[in-house]
């Protein structure tokens, strides 16, 4: 049977941007994609973009999951948003707490994700299929590895369907995790996130403020290639397609892409993993 996919795509800032995403899109549902997911700005900053590109996406005749923040929201605005994107058609959120933007203090009624799962699930009662986010390299705000797998089994009890991973280049991270939530109660599906390697020093950057962790051996195989991208994106490409390989004979659920508005590299792996 072929392995489920879904696609996490951020909201362009400019009118070319736009255009160019939905070029990006078309090429990208010859995958079928399950849903299509678009990311939100520190503080609901991306609110309209994200909205507007999961209009288009819906449009286009595929599910679409709107990114939902709940940092600095209160249970009005949080409940006003909710009715927007039922009539839009939405079935599908992702439900996270959300980064602060600069400067801004821990204000609003929901200080975790799993307070808007909670709220949304009394609010909307089946309406939406609730996915959340899961760190298996450990959430870089997070107390203790312990603190970091209890948030997820919070997050489950609220009432979330499905949780998808940061990003990760080692699958014994993923499968430990895994294990581990199942041993606490957690039984919803745990769908690991790729991010595929196109460029060293964004992925550097990426990683540094999420916590993901590049293992020493990619990091100096990328070092070495300097500015040769030909040789970062080939490498990229073996390592990412061998990873989704070794993830899809353990027996993942799906797999999700962080596309990052591209799409040569993800149709690549898809093609080596005889998913297209």
């Amino acid at each position: 049977m072929a392995l489920p996919i879904s696609l996490e795509f951020f909201p362009p800032k400019t009118p070319e941007g736009a255009e160019k995403l939905r070029g990006v899109r078309q090429q990208l549902y010859a995958l079928k994609p399950e849903f299509c997911s678009v990311t939100y700005g520190a503080g609901g900053s991306t609110q309209d973009g994200t909205f507007n590109t999961v209009r288009d996406i819906l449009a286009e005749g595929v599910d679409a999951a709107s990114h939902f923040s709940c940092i600095g929201a209160t249970r009005d605005t949080v409940r006003t948003q909710l009715a927007q994107l039922k009539a839009m058609g939405v079935q599908r959120i992702v439900a996270l707490r959300g980064d602060l933007p600069s400067g801004y203090g821990l204000g609003g009624e929901f200080h975790y994700a799993s307070d808007l799962v909670a709220f949304m699930r009394t609010e909307t009662g089946d309406d939406f299929h609730i996915e959340v986010a899961a760190y298996p390299e450990v959430h870089p705000q997070a107390k203790s590895p312990e603190a970091d797998l209890l948030a997820l089994v919070a997050k489950a009890r609220a009432g979330a369907d499905s949780a998808i991973t940061q990003y990760f280049y080692n699958s014994d991270a993923y499968f430990r995790f895994v294990d581990e939530a199942r041993r606490l109660g957690v039984d919803i599906p745990v769908v690991p996130g790729i991010m595929p390697i196109t460029s060293s020093t964004q992925l550097m950057r990426f990683s540094d403020a999420c916590g993901a962790e590049i293992p020493r051996w990619i990091r100096l195989r990328l070092q070495a290639f300097g500015d040769d991208t030909a040789s970062i994106k080939a490498f990229g490409l073996d390592v990412v397609s061998e990873l989704c390989d070794q993830l899809r004979r353990g027996g993942v659920p799906a797999i999700h892409f962080y596309t990052m508005n591209q799409s040569a590299a993800t149709l690549e792996i898809a093609r080596r993993l005889a998913l297209v």
